[in-house]
């Protein structure tokens, strides 16, 4: 499946995971958004952390360029790389921003189809402990200067709640 085929994709996915984390946007404007999931992982602060920085493990490859989530680092510093490498291409998918191990991750990009669109896009996926697990709020504040960027706001929610999903479930079978 490809970035254009995710629309139909994602509705249907976003009802089968609705109940495994919470999400919220808020009300989208043609010039920005911010998507929030919460989700409680029953892991430490420290396995969350350190599965942020093994997205080939639990990013879904449809949601990649090359079809192959096995192409995909990230380097946990500042000035590092969430990253998609193979034989034909390469992208940034985003840049780590601020790294506080344990705590917070930080990323600057636009994901998937909202790169071309020259976004600025802030990713932060935020940690607290919490009665021996974890409290998870990942939040997602995109703008742009152009106009009707609020018709790609379920989309990413979607997208974006996918994956908290996905490293919820990856974190949880460690």
């Amino acid at each position: 499946m490809n970035f254009r085929q995710l629309p139909a994709f994602a509705m249907i996915l976003a009802v089968a995971i609705a109940p495994l984390a919470h999400a919220s946007t808020t009300k989208p404007t043609s010039s920005s958004y911010l998507v929030t999931h919460k989700a409680e992982v029953a892991a430490t602060p420290a396995q969350v952390y350190a599965a942020l920085g093994q997205p080939d493990k639990w990013w879904n490859p449809e949601h990649t360029h090359s079809g192959k989530a096995s192409n995909l680092k990230m380097d946990m510093r500042a000035g590092g790389c969430f990253c998609e490498s193979w034989d034909a291409g390469s992208v940034e998918h985003l840049h780590v921003i601020q790294a506080l191990r344990d705590q917070l991750l930080r990323l600057e990009g636009g994901l998937g189809p909202l790169q071309e669109k020259a976004v600025t896009g802030i990713l932060t996926f935020a940690m607290a402990p919490s009665g021996g697990k974890t409290q998870l709020v990942v939040t997602y504040r995109v703008r742009a200067a152009e106009a009707n960027l609020d018709a790609s706001s379920d989309m990413v929610d979607q997208v974006v709640g996918e994956q908290v999903t996905r490293l919820v479930s990856f974190v949880e079978k460690k």
